[in-house]
């Protein structure tokens, strides 16, 4: 399904994992909700597309293997795309976002958040990184933990960092 915005923001969700609709019926709102409070501060408004896929662990630790050299399942992993240039008139194409069910659910659960409000920031945190942030270093982090938290804020979801640390992988 391909939810397509007035702010110029193309997000297509894909579900393999039947858990995420059995958990979610509405997951593709959470998809949009989530992604577009992280693109609201990105600047100018130029069209960008970006894909999810709700996973199960299984697959996720596949991709992990894969790309990250790293053999068990994550909560969420980002795809950036590798496009130098885009055609005019044409969305930016952002990349891939991917969440593992059993792990959301799981981590949620462990930290006391609700799965909705977990996979929101997962979401956000996701479109993070596909906006070029990351977390590699101190200074880096705290400037995407409050970009995050921000998004959140705007959702009306309180701060994640003030009950734990998300992995910085």
């Amino acid at each position: 399904m391909t939810i397509e915005d007035d702010i110029g923001a193309a997000i297509a969700v894909a579900i393999d994992a039947p858990d995420w609709r059995a958990t979610f019926p509405t997951i593709e709102a959470i998809c949009r909700r989530a992604i577009l409070a992280a693109l609201a501060g990105r600047g100018p408004n130029q069209s960008v597309e970006i894909s999810v896929l709700l996973t199960n662990d299984a697959h996720m630790r596949e991709l992990n293997r894969r790309y990250r050299d790293r053999d068990a399942s994550t909560n969420v992993l980002s795809f950036p795309a590798d496009v130098t240039r885009n055609c005019a008139g044409e969305p930016r194409l952002l990349g891939d976002i991917v969440l593992a069910h059993e792990t959301v659910v799981a981590e949620a659960a462990s930290q006391g958040k609700s799965v909705a409000d977990h996979a929101t920031h997962l979401l956000i945190h996701g479109t993070l990184h596909l906006l070029g942030h990351d977390h590699h270093t101190d200074a880096d982090a705290e400037v995407m933990e409050g970009l995050e938290v921000s998004a959140l804020s705007a959702l009306g979801i309180g701060d994640p960092y003030q009950q734990t640390e998300l992995s910085r992988e």
